[in-house]
């Protein structure tokens, strides 16, 4: 077998339908599987992969196990030569996994893979391609100053479209060979999450192997289904911090006490900037439907009077209806365009609009406005 797909999924059900169905769409001529791992999920997420993919293979889990032991179980079951550690807020195009597959063939000293990572606005997320997060890198992040010679915590020696080696890579999409995963014992379970794929990426560069930035495909993650947004999550990441530099940067007492003051710091800020999510009315935006179903074009008038609708799937087209009706928002109906065409008009779109998707034979239409908080489900029936 060719690939094996992991999923670690935790009470995302509308968002993991829809990754399933990109990546189905992907895996079509590919020899391959699709594993989902839930971390007990109270949502109905294992009852939806149980109904609508039923060949898809379901490990549930009766308690949460976090994200590095949840991936540790599916790639124990996986028999794919190369295993895919997926996020279930993402989006693939069709030839994403083909063109990964055969870029990591061409490498002689192939380790992980990472792909471009846009959120449901279309913008580029910088964790795509990161260096190693040393205290002088971290520190330069953490007062936002960055170049080429002093921003390597976002590996800025490469630009967005230009594919290259990198030190580390994001647990949102990361491609490996299983042999690999398995020589540096995959996962460290000590880490529950967060960390865990800096973990990962640092440990398959020691023993000699290259990881790689791919920027000739382009996936959307919905980040805000899993950045940090209260206190429970904040205290894992910095956690994580803290087993990171106590396993890979431990030197001697005096660095060591300016290292975890340090991340101390770091915490008391980001607590202190915690914010709830707004529970306000939304503004309505002058909307665009690109498909040609009345329910759904009658449900989103009845939710926002001020939309229209384009039946053609044609870019210039689209965009012509866009300047005509000084379009915000655009719902792409997914029963009209592949995920492929869909990512790609949302790349070339995305400046100051945002998108949603109707996956098709569902009933609700989904997508995120920011990559730090939560998306919007709008159900059909």
């Amino acid at each position: 077998m060719k690939l094996s797909v992991i999923i670690v999924n935790y009470n995302v059900r509308y968002f993991l339908e829809l990754c399933l169905q990109s990546v189905q769409e992907a895996l079509n001529d590919i020899d391959s599987e699709i594993i989902v791992v839930d971390n007990a999920s109270v949502d109905d997420s294992c009852k939806m992969v149980k109904e609508k993919f039923p060949e898809v293979i379901l490990i549930s889990n009766t308690e949460n196990l976090g994200f590095s032991k949840a991936n540790n179980q599916g790639v124990e079951v996986a028999k794919g030569k190369y295993v895919l550690i997926l996020n279930p807020d993402t989006v693939v195009g069709k030839d994403t996994f083909i063109k990964i597959l055969a870029f990591a063939k061409t490498r002689q000293n192939f380790g992980a893979l990472g792909v471009k990572l846009i959120d449901g606005k279309g913008l580029f997320l910088p964790e795509s391609k990161r260096g190693i997060p040393t205290p002088t890198a971290s520190f330069y992040k953490l007062i936002g100053f960055t170049s080429k010679t002093t921003g390597k915590y976002y590996a800025n020696h490469l630009s967005v479209s230009e594919t290259g080696i990198v030190k580390i890579l994001v647990g949102a999409f990361m491609l490996m060979k299983r042999s690999v995963y398995n020589e540096v014992k995959g996962f460290d379970e000590a880490y529950f999450m967060y960390g865990e794929d800096i973990d990962l990426s640092y440990k398959i560069l020691n023993k000699g192997y290259q990881n790689y930035y791919y920027a000739d495909t382009q996936v959307i993650h919905y980040k805000g289904e899993s950045t940090i947004k209260n206190a429970q999550n904040l205290h894992n990441f910095h956690k994580a911090m803290e087993i990171f530099y106590e396993k890979h940067f431990k030197i001697n007492k005096v660095y060591d006490f300016i290292m975890r003051f340090g991340i101390k710091f770091w915490y008391i800020l980001k607590f202190l900037g915690l914010k709830n999510e707004s529970n306000g009315v939304v503004k309505q935006k002058r909307t665009l439907y690109v498909g040609c179903d009345v329910k759904i074009m009658d449900k989103l008038l009845s939710v926002n009077s001020k939309t229209f609708k384009c039946e053609s799937t044609g870019f210039d087209e689209i965009k012509k209806h866009i300047k005509q009706h000084r379009i915000e928002e655009v719902v792409f109906d997914n029963s009209q365009m592949c995920y492929q065409q869909i990512i790609s008009n949302i790349d070339i779109l995305k400046n100051g609009i945002t998108f949603k998707i109707h996956p098709k034979n569902t009933n609700y239409i989904i997508g995120s406005n920011s990559s730090v908080s939560k998306g919007e489900i709008i159900l059909l029936d």
